[in-house]
């Protein structure tokens, strides 16, 4: 008997009501990239229920089949709309203090502790798009060896380099040391190498990136799961977002179906405990770029997929799919955005067609998952199957 999650990194479902703090009040990731692209059929998801959930009717495109999963909305309680607040409250944690930001950049004092200890000046050091900044910097990072460092609308301290001028361990290396400088008050959720290559006018970021992220402030699913001796399995980002805590074994990923064909094998060997999935390309790729058109079929390329992952499910084991925060890529900026979340569950003994409508709190997910695998555990949340058992 397992649990599944699979995050759709920042597949938001529309503008929550703490979105105007944020300035995202016109919002709607899935909706609005179905308002761009009429075309984008998504058979598999709607066969779930995801047209059913409060906000998705339009996605239907005027004709709604009884669903075979059951669903919900969910508000985030936590403050922000990072990848690290929102995958440790779908685990169950709330972060009630919003991690700092750097809209002007980093102090002299973070900026000169992190030259000193790696021998290399920071170029830049503001906000930027990733894309963007390696396009305007990258040459000149080529040339000097220095490292471009910038950050977001997010809690996060990016360095870019050139791998061929910064070998990818090295880089590394300079992360871990930016995260020890990087503690409170600066503790920035996460730390970021963003490597690239190619030539001018041609560069590109590789999948060579990797997080460093502040340890979670309490205990989640994960600790919980694994200390009851069952087994937790972390797919793509998982173990950098929860630094490890509570993960027994991991696996990186390339791309999205690189995640999706990890899990399915995965689901072969693994007949208990967590499975806990993070496909971030939808984020990473499209929403920050603004790419409607590759968002669109990153979520049809997924939705093809999902008869092979609801086909492995065992009997007793349960499907949750959701998302972390939004990413709207038709709407001005390239950050993330505030918005309520999907929540999706399937089961071969649950029961079909039950909407749960909206609730406050993704951390009924982690709760859910607990009672399911009979493991005990203190957390934000409740849990969801009284409603859903048959």
């Amino acid at each position: 008997m397992k649990s599944i999650i699979i995050v759709l990194d920042s597949v938001g479902i529309g503008a929550d009501p703490k979105a105007r703090e944020y300035g995202d009040e016109t919002a709607n990731t899935l909706i609005n990239i179905k308002k761009a692209h009429p075309d984008m059929k998504l058979p598999n998801l709607l066969k779930l229920g995801l047209s059913h959930i409060d906000g998705c009717e339009s996605l239907a495109d005027g004709v709604r089949e009884e669903p075979t999963g059951s669903f919900a909305r969910l508000m985030a309680k936590s403050k922000g709309k990072d990848t690290t607040t929102g995958h440790w409250e779908i685990a169950g944690l709330v972060t009630y203090e919003a991690f700092p930001t750097y809209p002007s950049g980093f102090p002299a004092s973070v900026i000169e502790e992190f030259e000193k200890r790696t021998g290399r000046k920071a170029l830049y050091n503001s906000t930027a798009s990733g894309t963007e900044i390696i396009a305007k910097l990258g040459e000149e990072q080529v040339k000097t060896g220095d490292l471009i460092v910038y950050t977001s609308a997010d809690s996060v301290f990016q360095i870019a380099a050139h791998e061929g001028v910064v070998p990818i361990e090295k880089l590394y290396e300079y992360c871990e040391i930016a995260r020890e400088i990087l503690q409170p008050p600066h503790g920035v959720a996460r730390v970021i190498a963003r490597p690239f290559k190619g030539e001018p006018g041609n560069f590109v970021r590789t999948a060579n990136r990797h997080d460093y992220s502040m340890p979670p402030s309490g205990p989640t699913i994960l600790d919980f799961i694994s200390k009851s001796d069952l087994p937790t399995f972390g797919i793509g980002k998982i173990f950098d977002i929860f630094v490890g805590a509570g993960v027994n074994e991991t696996a990186s990923t390339k791309s999205n179906m690189d995640g999706v064909d990890t899990l399915l094998e995965v689901m072969k060997s693994q007949d208990e405990g967590l499975v806990f999935v993070n496909l971030v390309d939808f984020d990473m790729l499209y929403g920050h770029r603004n790419d409607s058109e590759g968002y669109k079929k990153a979520l049809e390329d997924f939705d093809k997929r999902l008869p092979e992952i609801i086909g492995l499910l065992e009997e007793e084991d349960l499907l949750y799919l959701t998302a972390d925060h939004g990413c709207d890529p038709t709407v001005p900026g390239t950050d993330h955005t505030r918005e309520y979340v999907p929540l999706i569950i399937y089961g071969k003994k649950l029961r079909a067609g039950v909407n749960m409508g909206t609730k406050e709190g993704f951390g009924h997910i982690a709760v859910t998952v607990l009672d399911h695998l009979n493991v005990k555990g203190t957390l934000d949340g409740e849990s969801l199957l009284g409603e859903l058992k048959k």
